[in-house]
């Protein structure tokens, strides 16, 4: 999976097609992420404690991780990643378009270090 959290990603299909938003989480398991300020639903909340006032509260809800693109740092485009290893045997993200590194995935290994 090459979408991390505060990521910025692009939606590129469904009802929120085209917006732009930052990963608040990512659910591995399900294969969805929940991105700021994209796909937001009411939920009815009953006065509590908690919450006194009560009534409808905005929140957000997961995408399939299928209908969102990264959005590469270098170029500033939305692209496709790719992974990897780096001299020192780091497992790195890369852009497709642009080659630019995205971060690091995995710590350095003697195994794919090379001489």
């Amino acid at each position: 999976m090459h979408i991390k959290v505060d990521d910025t990603v692009k939606v590129i299909t469904g009802d929120d097609r085209g917006e732009t938003g930052r990963v608040l989480s990512v659910d591995r398991n399900t294969g969805s992420v929940v991105v700021e300020g994209v796909r937001k639903v009411y939920k009815h909340v009953r006065r509590s404690q908690k919450n006194p006032q009560g009534g409808r509260l905005s929140k957000e809800m997961p995408i399939p991780l299928s209908n969102v693109q990264l959005i590469c740092s270098g170029c500033g485009k939305p692209t496709r990643t790719g992974a990897r290893y780096q001299k020192d045997g780091t497992k790195e993200r890369f852009c497709r378009s642009c080659s630019a590194g995205l971060g690091q995935l995995a710590p350095p290994k003697a195994t794919y270090a090379s001489s």
